[in-house]
């Protein structure tokens, strides 16, 4: 049995409105901020503001990718996405997170060329210590509005980028201090700065590609976080125990897979209202939690495997009757409830009252007449 709950984590349109006014901002922002630094770092001789330039156009051209994959991302699921479209959000980290470590390595390359010819390297001059200061209150101001918007929506691609944002303030301090330092005498100390901002760039880089890889390969949520849905779950009445708990994430929203154990013997529609109730439940207390499928079973089958499938019950009726037909007709029987337990079929029957019959020696005839049967387990029987 199973029984299914979708809701998709979808972002209202005022957050939309305002997820995309933010990247337009942040756009302009750092393309004033790359020309600046470049024209600023050529006409001052500083090469770590010049590496400083290329992040900010970095920064840029993943404004414009992240712009385009929120829209992605947001829209809502259809025919082809059933689970909404959130990973485009994941697979645009996972690209940012490339970009970034490509940058980095272009930077420490041509740093370490500028080390080896350090006394053709011309002293840094005033203007880069201004545009460097430029920079940092920028890019700062920039990762407050964009956290502070990421943390309202819950967008991980949007935190993302406001590390970004913060790694290229954080940038621009090395560079003050280096490109100050050079200026005080100390040449060598302008290129170990563009190689610190590349280290900075390549590990936020990689922390981001690493993240979306696990989410893309449906890593697991931490063990505190399923235990916690685990405990919810069993506080349900009806529900005996849980197993084969799956979680993965997709964007903000998280996916549940889980397997009930409830009572062998209660109905259909009972068993399928306790999984309904054990949704709402988990809707109610992780609100990040977006789609939960609930699969409703009678024993703990964790672990277990059928070597020989049992019958349907088409088979099992024609089996029983052909056994039984010196002992009961087909019309004798009322009702025929199977129950699949252990790899067995226990069976209950439903009989009329016959004062003709011996209610012990019936069930002993039946029990040996279907001894035969492999699959058979408990037989009872019941009268009207």
């Amino acid at each position: 049995m199973m029984s299914e709950q979708s809701q998709p984590n979808t972002n209202s349109t005022p957050d939309n409105l305002q997820t995309r006014n933010l990247l337009i901002v942040s756009g302009v922002v750092d393309l004033g901020l790359g020309l600046l630094k470049i024209i600023i770092g050529w006409l001052a001789n500083s090469h770590a503001l010049i590496a400083d330039g290329i992040h900010s156009f970095s920064d840029l051209a993943t404004d414009i990718m992240v712009w385009f994959l929120n829209r992605l991302g947001t829209e809502a699921p259809d025919d082809d996405h059933p689970y909404g479209h959130a990973r485009f959000e994941t697979l645009g980290a996972l690209i940012l997170g490339t970009l970034l470590i490509l940058v980095a390595t272009v930077l420490v390359y041509d740093s370490v060329l500028r080390l080896i010819d350090i006394d053709l390297i011309v002293t840094p001059t005033w203007p880069a210590l201004v545009a460097a200061a430029i920079s940092i209150a920028a890019k700062e101001w920039l990762y407050q509005i964009t956290r502070g918007l990421g943390e309202k929506i819950q967008s991980n691609l949007l935190l993302a980028n406001a590390w970004h944002h913060r790694s290229d303030a954080l940038s621009s301090i090395i560079v003050l201090l280096g490109v100050g330092g050079a200026i005080l005498g100390v040449a060598w100390l302008e290129m170990i700065a563009a190689m610190g901002v590349a280290f900075m760039i390549a590990l936020i880089g990689w922390k981001l590609a690493r993240e979306s890889i696990e989410e893309l390969v449906d890593t697991a949520l931490s063990k505190n976080y399923v235990a916690n849905i685990q405990e919810t779950i069993e506080k349900t009445d009806g529900v005996r125990g849980v197993h084969s708990l799956r979680t993965r994430s997709m964007g903000s929203a998280v996916i549940l897979d889980i397997h009930l154990q409830v009572d062998p013997a209660i109905s259909v529609s009972e068993g399928h209202h306790i999984g309904d109730w054990v949704s709402l439940q988990l809707e109610k207390k992780f609100q990040e939690i977006s789609d939960i499928t609930v699969h409703i079973d009678a024993e703990d089958d964790a672990e277990g495997t059928l070597n020989v499938m049992p019958p349907l019950r088409n088979e099992v009726k024609t089996a029983l009757l052909t056994v039984w037909q010196d002992h009961l007709r087909e019309q004798d029987i009322q009702k025929l409830t199977l129950h699949y337990l252990d790899n067995v079929i226990n069976v209950e029957i439903f009989l009329e009252e016959d004062p003709a019959r011996n209610r012990q020696n019936l069930k002993a005839d039946l029990i040996l007449a279907a001894s035969t049967l492999p699959w058979l387990g408990e037989v009872l029987i019941w009268y009207k």
